[in-house]
């Protein structure tokens, strides 16, 4: 199928494109890398009357360093942060989480912002956003505000973000510079997951855990790594997920899923 017929605006700057956003409100749709958005114009899920192409705003494109903080402007593609020198040691959740995302092709095109504004619950960005309790900045006509993660992200494919507003960057704390690991199970690898389970390792013996794909939102737990039995918490946790039925799963084989990528995952940080 093709898509309906919509105005194509490609501003130079941040101003512009939210004058455009501001004139057709819930009727726009902010073009970045157009994975999801392009497939689903096609099948006509969306019918937008316009689009804004935010590919070409300088502003948008840049990764950098802030504080505490790592910011990637709304321009940046997955295979350029991934490719960025400096990411396994500011930020090693997403070096070991990014190249499960998709493709090498598809994060050619796909944005990270992208990927966090579509806010799909088996989506590995918004998982580490999540439990990294990172920050998503949005522009109106009204001016800036800073949303955090938990706070961004309210449902499945629904966020917080209003019809005037378009993400400019997503900020990743700093300081979370523990051993890493991240696993998923999907049909083949760059699918979609139907359940992926992050670890990070804290300070103190403590484990963060965040699972994506078993409910609408991802989950995300602190652990003792010593004393006590994870496997009896981590069990719990699995059966206290309101996970969903789709095509690719029940909701039991989504907790079965989280039992056992769950204990391999923190394994991986006592190695």
């Amino acid at each position: 199928m093709k898509p309906r017929s919509f105005d194509y605006h490609r501003p130079k700057t941040i101003a512009e494109a939210v004058e455009a956003l501001a004139q057709h409100g819930d009727d726009a749709r902010i073009l970045a890398g157009g994975q999801s958005l392009i497939p689903m114009l096609n099948f006509r899920l969306l019918e937008p009357v316009a689009l804004i192409d935010i590919r070409h705003v300088p502003e948008l494109d840049h990764i950098r360093l802030d504080g505490d903080m790592l910011e990637v402007g709304a321009a940046v593609t997955q295979n350029r942060l991934l490719a960025w020198p400096d990411l396994a040691r500011h930020v090693p959740l997403l070096a070991v989480a990014m190249p499960w995302v998709g493709h090498f092709q598809t994060r050619n095109r796909g944005t990270v912002c992208g990927s966090i504004a579509h806010a799909d619950p088996s989506s590995e960005i918004p998982l580490s956003l999540a439990m990294l309790e990172g920050e998503v900045v949005l522009q109106s006509p009204r001016g800036r505000r800073v949303l955090k993660a938990s706070e961004f992200q309210t449902g499945m494919l629904s966020t917080a973000r209003d019809s005037d507003e378009m993400i400019v960057a997503a900020r990743f704390p700093t300081t979370f510079t523990g051993k890493a690991a991240f696993r998923e199970v999907a049909r083949r690898h760059g699918d979609y997951a139907i359940v992926a389970v992050g670890a990070l390792r804290l300070p103190g013996g403590e484990a963060l855990v965040g699972i994506g794909g078993a409910s609408d939102r991802p989950v995300v737990r602190r652990f003792r790594l010593d004393g006590g039995d994870l496997g009896a918490e981590l069990d719990a946790l699995a059966w206290e997920l309101e996970t969903y039925e789709d095509l690719h799963a029940s909701p039991r084989m989504r907790r079965d899923l989280v039992r056992r990528l769950a204990p391999t995952v923190i394994s991986e940080l006592r190695s």
